[in-house]
C-alpha cells in the first residue's frame, strides 16, 4: 500500500474507527494511530483492509481499556499506602494543632515552586544555598518562595503568624 492509498484510508476510516473504540478505552486516538502504523507495516495483503483495522482497533482498545484500569487501581492503591505529609498531632492539642488532611491539601494546591522549597527546606533539611543550587535559582530567591508559601499556607489554615513584638521605647 502506498501513502496515498493510507492517507485516503485514514481520511475515511479514522473518526469512525475512534467511535469504534471509545467504547472499550479514554484513548482511541491513540489506538487508531497505532493500528494504521500497524498497517503501514503490513506486509502480506489482506483480504478486506477495512475488517482488519476494525478487529485491530477493537483489540487495542479493548486491551487500552484494561491497562487504564489496572493503572488507575494501581494508582489508587499506591496513593492510599503514600505516608501522609502531615500526621496528626502526637501532643492531642485538639483545637490548636492543623488538621493533617487540610494542610496537606493546602500545601499541594501551592505552586510547585513554593511547594518544591518548603519540602526541600522543611522536611529535607536542605539550606536555602542547597536549594537555589537544586532548582536553579538564586538562594535569595529560593527564601522569598519559602516564605511567600509559609505566608499562603497560614492564610489557608487559618494560622496566625508568629511575630515577636518587642517594644522598645524612645526617649526623647
Amino acid at each position: 500500500m502506498d501513502s496515498a492509498q493510507l492517507g485516503r484510508l485514514i481520511d475515511r476510516l479514522a473518526g469512525p474507527l475512534e467511535l469504534y473504540a471509545r467504547q472499550w478505552c479514554d484513548t482511541p486516538e491513540d489506538v487508531v494511530q497505532e493500528a494504521f502504523v500497524k498497517l503501514a507495516a503490513q506486509r502480506k495483503p489482506l483480504l478486506s483492509l477495512e475488517a482488519w483495522l476494525f478487529r485491530t482497533v477493537r483489540n487495542g482498545a479493548i486491551n487500552a481499556g484494561i491497562a487504564s484500569q489496572r493503572r488507575k487501581r494501581h494508582e489508587a492503591e499506591a496513593a492510599a499506602t503514600v505516608p501522609a505529609w502531615f500526621e496528626p498531632d502526637p501532643l492531642g492539642r485538639g483545637a490548636t494543632a492543623v488538621d493533617p488532611e487540610l494542610a496537606q491539601s493546602a500545601l499541594a494546591a501551592l505552586p510547585l515552586a513554593q511547594r518544591e522549597v518548603i519540602v526541600a527546606h522543611l522536611w529535607g533539611a536542605l539550606a536555602f544555598e542547597q536549594i537555589a543550587e537544586l532548582a536553579g535559582i538564586s538562594a535569595s530567591s529560593a527564601h522569598r518562595l519559602y516564605h511567600a508559601g509559609l505566608t499562603a499556607l497560614r492564610e489557608r489554615l487559618g494560622i496566625p503568624c508568629r511575630t515577636s513584638s518587642t517594644t522598645r521605647s524612645i526617649s526623647s
